[in-house]
């Protein structure tokens, strides 16, 4: 199964990747783990993607495509992944789709979780990591209206997008979830 999970910063895309690679046995690629990796370790990537982080902006696509390509070639991904937090620009998923189609891999389904964006603001706060500050949080919903939302749009267009209620339980949120990979394998897509 090749999954893409999109939604806003606090929808709860980490929770539900881990919920569904451990349903699918796909690998988990969250670019914003491979980040904070590169940050931790002080790599030029990371250092070059903190100055980003830090003012609630994305980092830069190309950067993001060469990393998820490099991830993406790694033998645990030849059963399955999961990308969670890419594409972030419709330039990352026309790369992304390009460099599946050589590979004659395409997507099998992308999920889209859906919060009303006060809730997303609560949820941000409250799991207080350091980047989650009030100023960064409200730049990081501008980015991703301006920038991530019209990957909805072209995952739409192209018939691959099922978007989900990430209101409730978690576990709510994973039976939507699983229904919606099933109607996608009922059409195909």
């Amino acid at each position: 199964m090749r999954l893409v999970l999109l939604g806003p910063p606090g929808a709860g895309k980490g929770t539900q990747a881990q919920r569904l690679v451990e349903r699918f046995g796909a690998a988990h690629i969250s670019t914003g783990d491979m980040l904070r990796q590169a940050i931790e370790k002080g790599t030029p990537t990371g250092n070059e993607a903190k100055q980003y982080l830090d003012s609630g902006q994305l980092v830069p696509g190309q950067v993001m495509v060469d990393l998820v390509r490099q991830r993406l070639d790694e033998a645990d991904c030849a059963a399955g992944f999961l990308l969670d937090g890419f594409p972030r620009t419709v330039m990352q998923a026309e790369a992304l789709d390009a460099y599946l189609a050589c590979r004659k891999s395409p997507l099998d389904v992308v999920l889209q979780l859906q919060v009303d964006e006060e809730e997303l603001i609560r949820r941000l706060i409250a799991r207080a990591r350091g980047d989650d500050r009030p100023d960064v949080i409200r730049q990081r919903m501008v980015a991703y209206r301006e920038q991530t939302m019209p990957v909805s749009d072209y995952y739409r267009q192209h018939g691959r997008l099922h978007s989900i209620d990430a209101f409730g339980t978690p576990d709510e949120v994973f039976s939507r979830l699983l229904a919606a990979i099933e109607q996608a394998k009922g059409r195909g897509k």
